[in-house]
């Protein structure tokens, strides 16, 4: 029978097979590459690079090829000098620069020693971009022909590089003398097409979509859904080719970037690690700064409720829906700042709309405060007419205090929510970082006013 969960086939191994390298090794040469990743996820570096060792240089390269192997540095670490040079030549350049960035100083020195000048230029090239650039996730390995060269030509360019390089889908026509790029080429035009024809009479004659090095590799992966690519150029400023960024490396890119902001979002530090692996005193770090930081903030609630001491003596009663009323601005503020998070991460939104987002939100604010209002009012006149709570005598003031004071604060932490985001961006933070504990405790502080407010306008002269 198949056994078709990758799981399963992990778990025996482990399972049946000794601790041995060799022996894993061996068991590891004989299955697939995303079992044999799942099996040196569970051991440390130190173990994982024992059975590494002893696993042929082509299976130890697709291992470290595999973006589901976690920390390859660390592992790459406790490998003989020697074997980690050789398993860095062979990666594809994007990986083996992101295994190189988080290496220690003292194993990066010392490998240099022992890496060819051509893989010590591939790092250099792609190294000196930034983490979240275009640069720092391409590739310098692609198939590339002069425009030039026949249908012939570059299909014999395919099968010269194409065993090396980390995609073929796409042949890249290069000015002979300037290497600019002009035109691309499907591998599939090619092998349909008349090999004497000339390689640029086969191209589309549109200008090709390509990025520059420094561009966010979220504004990449927007490209790529876009015109539905599997590869996008990255060319310099003279239109000079670099390399390309292939979906499987956006793909990856993208994931990570949104774990981070999903963190963000429940109000910590992006971890660094995945949860299981990240130490206990590292993650308490992480959270105990915003947990902090949201507590100072919520002493502002605190004080607000002193400031409003003799409101509360007098009419007890509202403070049996300070919850109800806190709650109910956190929530439309939380709702909000992810709508607006996530439509400036697509480019849905831009800065310059922050007035047509305002426009939007004012009047959805005021209906979905409405929407509570009217049950909040209907919540409070049953538990009077059914006697299960007795409000008093000025219920009905009490009920439309409520009422009118969640129009106002869902209406206001709609739009708090909202621009939140518009404004971190602006100042240059990331927009993840207006966190939903965040806005939360901001309409907290501003919902107790707004709540207090109403109720003096409403009950002046009769609780109040």
């Amino acid at each position: 029978m198949l056994k078709a969960i990758n799981g399963d086939v992990a778990q025996e191994i482990l399972r049946t097979t000794s601790s041995d390298p060799r022996l894993l090794a061996k068991r590891l040469a004989a299955c697939s590459a995303a079992d044999a990743i799942e099996v040196l996820n569970t051991f440390d570096a130190r173990h994982a690079a024992a059975v590494i060792e002893h696993l042929s240089p082509e299976a130890g390269v697709q291992a470290f090829n595999n973006p589901g192997l976690v920390w390859p540095w660390k592992i790459i670490e406790q490998l003989p000098h020697e074997r980690s040079a050789a398993i860095l030549a062979g990666v594809h350049p994007d990986r083996r620069a992101e295994i190189y960035r988080n290496l220690s100083d003292d194993c990066a020195s010392l490998l240099d020693d022992h890496l060819s000048p051509a893989v010590k230029a591939s790092l250099e090239q792609i190294l000196k971009y930034p983490r979240h650039s275009a640069g720092a996730i391409m590739t310098t390995d692609f198939v590339s022909v002069p425009t030039t060269a026949t249908v012939e030509d570059a299909l014999q360019q395919v099968r010269k590089v194409g065993g090396t390089t980390e995609q073929v889908y796409a042949i890249y026509l290069l000015a002979p003398d300037t290497r600019q790029l002009k035109q691309i080429v499907s591998l599939r035009q090619l092998i349909l097409a008349d090999p004497k024809a000339a390689v640029t009479s086969i191209a589309a004659p549109r200008t090709p979509v390509a990025v520059p090095p420094l561009a966010d590799r979220e504004d990449v992966a927007r490209l790529i859904s876009v015109y539905d690519l599997l590869a996008i150029p990255v060319i310099d400023d003279d239109h000079h080719m670099l390399g390309i960024v292939t979906v499987d490396d956006v793909i990856d890119a993208i994931v990570h970037e949104t774990t981070e902001d999903v963190q963000k979002l429940g109000g910590m530090e992006a971890l660094d690690q995945p949860y299981m692996r990240i130490g206990f005193l590292p993650m308490i770090r992480k959270r105990a700064g915003w947990l902090c930081a949201l507590f100072l903030s919520e002493m502002l609630t605190a004080s607000a409720m002193q400031h409003f001491q003799g409101e509360l003596e007098k009419a007890v009663v509202l403070t049996l829906f300070i919850p109800l009323i806190m709650s109910s601005g956190g929530n439309s503020g939380s709702q909000a700042t992810s709508l607006i998070i996530r439509a400036l991460a697509l480019r849905e939104v831009r800065l310059r709309d922050w007035f047509k987002v305002v426009a939007r939100e004012v009047p959805a604010g005021l209906l979905l405060g409405a929407i509570l209002g009217v049950i909040g009012i209907a919540r409070i006149s049953l538990w009077q007419h059914f006697h299960i709570f007795d409000y008093g005598p000025h219920w009905q003031l009490v009920a439309a205090t409520v009422g009118a004071a969640l129009v106002g604060i869902v209406m206001f932490g709609s739009v708090v929510g909202s621009m939140l985001p518009f404004i971190l961006k602006r100042l240059g933070f990331d927009p993840a970082s207006a966190s939903a504990p965040f806005v939360a405790t901001l309409v907290d502080v501003t919902g107790l006013v707004i709540y207090f407010s109403v109720a003096f306008v409403f009950l002046r002269g009769t609780l109040l």
